[in-house]
């Protein structure tokens, strides 16, 4: 008796769909160095970090997010795939700062600028 109980549950275990299989793949965002933070097409490039993609591949697609850009007060909604977001802040006459996170699957690269105007 004992044994065939213990078999039943060994084979509802085995059977059961595992919640592993099923749930998403987390991946940590890491900060990127900027490097030159006027290289950038920008004023400056002050943060940057990438999640499922590589710091190079991020520097890349910020520069061309920049090239993208209509001047100094444009925004750029998708380059090289990705679909882009910006959020402007401390904005003045002379100067603004943004936020920008590009989107494509699940690769992920945030940047965060300073624009001269």
């Amino acid at each position: 008796m004992r044994l065939s109980i213990a078999l039943a549950l060994l084979t509802a275990v085995l059977l059961a769909p595992s919640a592993s299989a099923t749930a998403p793949v987390a991946t940590a965002s890491k900060g990127c160095s900027v490097g030159n933070s006027r290289g950038y097409g920008t004023t400056y490039v002050l943060k940057i970090s990438v999640s499922g993609t590589s710091c190079r591949a991020g520097r890349s697609l910020i520069k061309a997010y920049h090239a993208c850009r209509p001047g100094k007060s444009g925004k750029c909604g998708h380059v090289k795939g990705y679909s882009c977001s910006e959020k402007r802040f401390d904005k003045i006459r002379t100067q603004y700062s943004s936020n920008v996170t590009c989107r494509q699957g699940g690769k992920t690269v945030k940047h965060t600028y300073t624009q001269f105007t």
